[in-house]
């Protein structure tokens, strides 16, 4: 097989010196360039080396000066590793730790909202479809909303709520006097409320809150609380709706009963 003189390869001309013919198979020692050439990687000029090793004094990273020549990472760390060993000081280091950890930590938090906005975007068109203004819907939701926050002893002779929530608290009243004749007469407000409440103010804002008349407030009963321990602070206090009658608890206690086989043994069988 004939050989050209000279073979141009990334601006270079591989001289094909002493040599005018190769067996097939056979590799000869005075074809080193040819065989350079055929099987090892790229040859890059000292120019290039040059230029290569002036960004790298700029303080440009491996990344930045492959942007501008295409050069493997791993040859840049032959070239330049043991000459230029730590662009960055200590501190600078940690500075850029800092800087990255806190970029990433704040995408993580804007992940995480978009990902909470989507979730409460499909409650609040789930909430939009289902039938609210219907009174046996509203009496499921109060039966089982009484089934987890309500008094359900076998002793008790009346419906009794408690909550710090002031919105819970509206809620169950609402959907009791919207499913139920109630004697409004016969609802009973009493407060449980530490040292740095403010009494009077926070009974007219349960008062008015509810639409229950200050009269039919019980005795405030003020908790026992350290003054130098840290604690968590309700908003106004526990709020405790009684309404006696014990026909109308054993309803809405049995209606939550009856609902939660259903759905029980529905998803059983």
């Amino acid at each position: 097989m004939m050989l050209p003189q000279a073979i141009e390869r990334n601006g270079y001309m591989w001289k094909v010196a002493d040599i005018h013919t190769i067996e097939p198979g056979c590799l000869y020692t005075n074809t080193s360039k040819l065989y350079n050439y055929t099987v090892s990687g790229n040859r890059y000029s000292q120019t290039e080396k040059n230029a290569v090793e002036k960004l790298r004094k700029k303080g440009m990273t491996y990344a930045e000066i492959r942007a501008i020549h295409p050069i493997p990472k791993s040859t840049l760390s032959i070239w330049l590793g043991e000459k230029y060993p730590a662009f960055f000081d200590e501190n600078a280091r940690l500075e850029h730790l800092k800087s990255i950890r806190g970029l990433s930590a704040a995408k993580l938090r804007r992940d995480k909202m978009a990902r909470d906005a989507v979730h409460a975007s499909r409650g609040v068109t789930t909430a939009q479809k289902l039938p609210i203004e219907n009174e046996e819907f509203q009496k499921a939701l109060l039966s089982m909303l009484y089934w987890a926050e309500g008094t359900k002893h076998k002793a008790t002779c009346a419906l009794i709520f408690a909550n710090t929530d002031p919105r819970l608290i509206t809620l169950y009243l609402t959907m009791l006097r919207n499913c139920f004749d109630i004697d409004e007469k016969k609802i009973r407000v009493r407060l449980h409320l530490h040292y740095y409440h403010r009494k009077k103010e926070t009974r007219r804002y349960w008062s008015k809150l509810l639409d229950v008349p200050e009269t039919q407030f019980g005795k405030l009963w003020i908790k026992p609380r350290s003054k130098t321990k840290k604690f968590r602070q309700n908003f106004k206090g526990i709020c405790i709706v009684k309404y006696g009658g014990v026909a109308l608890l054993k309803e809405v206690l049995a209606l939550g009963e009856a609902i939660c086989d259903r759905i029980v043994s529905a998803n059983a069988s």
